[in-house]
């Protein structure tokens, strides 16, 4: 698994393979807490991935989003509704972000 991951995660996930057990397992726990289905959980880690900030985030979970089947509308959609709490330029961001990952 840890060898398809890119980047800083994978190099981490390889040379700490403890820690990086024990934050899959927290990941895991936190999304099994509730009532999301698997589908509202993936747009709400999109969600925060771009009130984040963080391009890498939202180039995952875009990812992610596609191969889980989540239809492209639906992914935009979320960049869309950033603009009222986070503003134009972040939206934006994320936009050009989800744009980047190819189908």
């Amino acid at each position: 698994m840890t060898k398809s991951m890119p980047g800083a995660a994978g190099d981490l996930a390889e040379q700490h393979p403890d820690i990086w057990s024990a934050y899959a397992a927290l990941g895991q726990a936190t999304a099994d807490c509730g009532p999301l289905t698997d589908r509202e959980k993936r747009l709400v880690k999109l969600a925060l991935a771009i009130g984040a900030g963080s391009e890498g985030a939202v180039h995952s979970h875009t990812r992610r989003a596609k191969a889980e089947g989540v239809e492209a509308a639906a992914i935009m959609q979320v960049a869309m509704l950033a603009i009222g709490p986070l503003g134009l330029p972040r939206a934006v961001a994320a936009k050009t972000w989800i744009e980047d990952i190819d189908d």
